[in-house]
This record gives C-alpha cells, sequence and structure tokens, in this order.
C-alpha cells in the first residue's frame, strides 16, 4: 500500500494545538492509518536512516520501555525514509544483536510526503537525513508537544515518558508541570486571572504560584 497524501497543514513545521495530519501507510506492522490510533496516546518519531549507530540505539531502548508506554495507554510508531524491506533487515540485525524486537511499527516514507506534511523536512529537500523529531499526538488527533534533535544526538526515553506523564497529568486535573516535574510530583494551580483574587493573595506570588494539590498541613 502505498502512502497517502496526509489531510491538513503541510509544507510548514506543525504547532502545539495543530491536528496531527492523517496518512495511510506500509509499515513493519502492516499497513497503518494514523486516525485508527485515534482514542489513545501516540508517539510518532522519525529516524534518519536504519543500520545507523544512534538510530539503533533508540531503538532498542524504545523496544525495551515499550511495555511502560503501553502501560500509559500510549502507542509508538517510527518514521523514516528507508523501505521496508530495510526495515526488516534492520529489526532482525536489532533482535539477532541485542535480544531484543521491535514490535511498534516502522513506517517507510521513501517519497517524503508524509515528513513533509509534517514539516520534517523541507519541501525541496530531497533526504530526511537530518531529522529527528518527536510528536506527542493525544486521543482526540492533537499534537501536544514535539521535539527536534539533530542525527548526532539520541533521545532520552526517560524524557520521552516524563513528557508524556505531565501532558496526562495536567488533562486528568487542573493544574500545570513545574520545572523537573516528575509523575507523582504535586502540579502548580493555574494563575488567578481575576484582580481581585489577585488583592485577596495572601503572600505576593501565592495569585500565581501555588500547589494544585498541596501537602497535608500547607496553605492552598
Amino acid at each position: 500500500m502505498d502512502n497517502a497524501a496526509p489531510t491538513g497543514p503541510a509544507l510548514r513545521p506543525l504547532r502545539i494545538g495543530d491536528t496531527a495530519p492523517d496518512f495511510e501507510a506500509r509499515s513493519t506492522a502492516g499497513p497503518v492509518r494514523l486516525s485508527d490510533f485515534r482514542g489513545r496516546w501516540l508517539v510518532l518519531f522519525s529516524h534518519p536512516a536504519d543500520f545507523t549507530p544512534v538510530c539503533t540505539t533508540e531503538f532498542v531502548a524504545l523496544a525495551r520501555e515499550a511495555a511502560a508506554f503501553d502501560a500509559r495507554d500510549c502507542a509508538l510508531m517510527a518514521l523514516s525514509v528507508d523501505s521496508l524491506f530495510s526495515h526488516f533487515a534492520w529489526l532482525r540485525m536489532i533482535r539477532d544483536r541485542f535480544d531484543v524486537e521491535v514490535r511498534f511499527p516502522i513506517v517507510e516514507d521513501p517519497t517524503l510526503v508524509v515528513g513533509r506534511a509534517y514539516g520534517m523536512v523541507c519541501a525541496q529537500d530531497s533526504d530526511s537525513a537530518t531529522v529527528r523529531t518527536t510528536f506527542f499526538i493525544d486521543p482526540a488527533g492533537t499534537i501536544r508537544a514535539l521535539s527536534c534533535y539533530p542525527a548526532s544526538v539520541g533521545r532520552s526515553i526517560p524524557e520521552m515518558l516524563r513528557t508524556l506523564d505531565a501532558l496526562q497529568a495536567i488533562d486528568a486535573a487542573e493544574g500545570v508541570a513545574p520545572a523537573n516535574w516528575q509523575a507523582g510530583d504535586a502540579l502548580l494551580r493555574p494563575p488567578a486571572q481575576d484582580i481581585d483574587e489577585v488583592f485577596a493573595a495572601e503572600g505576593q506570588a501565592d495569585w500565581f504560584l501555588r500547589e494544585a494539590t498541596p501537602r497535608k498541613g500547607e496553605r492552598r
């Protein structure tokens, strides 16, 4: 099945809040359509090429943490310009060398139609050798976070999980995640948007810097 032209914003970098463009393509797990993942979280990420050192370490690490993403009701999907059969050969090498099976789908994008629709590559580019982009897509199909690294720097899987945890936590409660937030930490309350609440706050910063769920004995 050939890549179908994605729908939605194209030829510009996607932004947080955009709807992830839909597409249908061949993958190592069979034909996939992005919209089929609606109803659960999805991390869609691109890698520059198969049989490269940094990408290999990423896929080994992600395969070993696949259960952690699944426990968060989040699917993984990878994308590169390499062919389906190159993907197969690479995954066979990973299994034989590292004793781990990569079961999440790896999409082939030889015409760059998906990469261009997602702004992973420019319209004039002929390859995606510099692309290492990650999109966090929520169950409604909205892009909630994204990151981009050079080909020479691998992703941090713990940071991917932390980002996913934070997005799910702020959806479940009225709060925002502070710096270095980890699952189980308190969230912060969104800042007040009413002048009377600002003036009524006990401390100078209490109207905008308070825990959403304070610990026992602490002031809300």
